[in-house]
């Protein structure tokens, strides 16, 4: 059976999807969720600690509340603190998210680099997606927070722009959609693209884990796999599910 942590009112977890910062629980809930959580891939290895930067989320929150243009989005408030502890503990010197939107699932990582909400220095941050018209909103939405120096957000296809790529990356972020009938399965390719430039440590987070687990079959086959990653673990803290996994 494949590592899971599960809380048990994912299904009726529901947040507005225009308005993601809009609280619809207490916050004591939502750090008590993600804390057992973090403690859960602790446990399986995955991360060293559990303990990150409470005061840097809520000072990105209330930057993103007064500047971020957000159509829509899908990262509950759980999830994105999810994500902010998960780059606040592991601190990656090369952060790429591939399939970024408008910029928030970006800044939901890079936050904890860049921004009033930083609590290390990156080497490299990049966005990648390949809308150009979110790609530039997605390049506004983040320089409203961290100016213009310190991140890079790249209209392109992941897949494509990975191969090219020739740098470690400590943290791979996968949120992208293929075209046709592949959607979420294109994370495989994505992941296959970025194979060489993941190091032992590496950490690759996969949004969509648990609503899209069909799509995903391939994908979370290959990295449950221990031939090809040491530990997986599906955090299904909401109805989207994130797999962490180590490399």
């Amino acid at each position: 059976m494949p590592l899971e942590y599960r809380i048990p009112d994912w299904n009726r977890y529901e947040m507005d999807r225009r308005h993601p910062l809009r609280r619809f629980e207490a916050v004591e809930k939502e750090q008590s969720v993600v804390h057992d959580c973090l403690e859960s891939l602790v446990e399986a290895g995955i991360l060293p600690h559990s303990d990150y930067n409470e005061e840097g989320l809520i000072a990105m929150q209330r930057a993103l509340e007064a500047n971020f243009e957000i159509p829509w989005t899908a990262i509950t408030p759980r999830m994105q603190r999810l994500l902010y502890a998960i780059n606040c503990i592991s601190k990656p010197g090369v952060m790429i998210g591939v399939g970024i939107f408008c910029g928030y699932t970006f800044i939901s990582n890079a936050g904890a680099a860049i921004g009033p909400g930083s609590c290390y220095r990156a080497e490299k941050l990049i966005g990648i997606e390949i809308d150009p018209d979110e790609a530039s909103r997605a390049r506004r939405n983040v320089s409203s927070l961290a100016g213009t120096d310190g991140f890079r957000i790249v209209a392109a296809d992941g897949v494509t722009w990975l191969r090219e790529f020739n740098d470690d990356i400590d943290l791979l972020y996968l949120d992208a959609n293929g075209g046709g009938s592949k959607g979420k399965a294109i994370y495989l390719d994505i992941l296959r693209s970025a194979l060489r430039c993941l190091h032992p440590g590496s950490l690759v987070l996969a949004h969509n884990s648990f609503n899209s687990a069909q799509k995903l079959e391939g994908y979370l086959k290959y990295v449950r796999s221990k031939d090809n990653f040491r530990q997986s673990l599906n955090a299904v803290i909401d109805d989207q599910g994130l797999e962490v996994s180590l490399r």
